[in-house]
């Protein structure tokens, strides 16, 4: 059975091939705009479910895994910064604060009618942060693409102060521990 991760995230495709199955990828052209007082969980919910669907439209006899994350704090997401400016104010305002990581994974099969949808959450405690050495950590990892403005895998980690979860990939952007649960559901061998 042909996997289809509906992405083009090199993070996800990186995580995906943690568990050793055979994939490819595709753009899901799924409109990622919230809706008005959207909250954060049924927001990527809603978008993991839509990009797994767009594809598996597509490919109806592949699996085909859809995700999405974003982050939250106070009530306001916190998407990708896509700039330095918008970075370092995301970190800021993460100084000393507790930041909610959600992260969905669905998994769907046209032909069969086969969906599963699955929602992370993740508590980040992030440490008193300078000015300073986040302007340094901006400078050495550049986390304009990554949700919360920060790499979990690389240096973002000295950012924490804990991290509360139940499936550490989760924060990475894709929830490992779920999606084998969903593949092996469908009778996927994964190891």
């Amino acid at each position: 059975m042909q996997i289809i991760l509906a992405s083009t995230s090199p993070y996800r495709q990186q995580l995906l091939a943690r568990l050793a199955v055979s994939f490819k990828t595709e753009a899901p052209e799924v409109d990622e705009t919230p809706r008005p007082d959207e909250p954060a969980d049924e927001l990527v919910t809603r978008l993991a479910l839509a990009k797994a669907r767009a594809v598996a439209k597509r490919y109806p006899q592949a699996v085909v895994i859809g995700s999405d994350q974003v982050a939250e704090l106070d009530g306001r997401l916190l998407g990708k910064p896509g700039n330095r400016a918008a970075a370092l104010d995301q970190l800021t305002a993460s100084s000393e604060r507790c930041v909610c990581f959600f992260t969905a994974v669905a998994v769907c099969r046209h032909a069969s009618g086969h969906e599963r949808v699955h929602l992370e959450p993740v508590r980040v405690h992030f440490r008193a942060l300078s000015r300073a050495e986040t302007l340094r950590y901006l400078e050495l990892e550049q986390p304009y693409d990554c949700a919360g403005s920060f790499k979990v895998e690389g240096l973002g980690i000295s950012l924490f102060q804990s991290v509360e979860s139940a499936d550490p990939t989760s924060l990475e952007g894709l929830p490992l521990i779920a999606l084998s649960a969903m593949l092996r559901e469908l009778k996927l061998q994964v190891p």
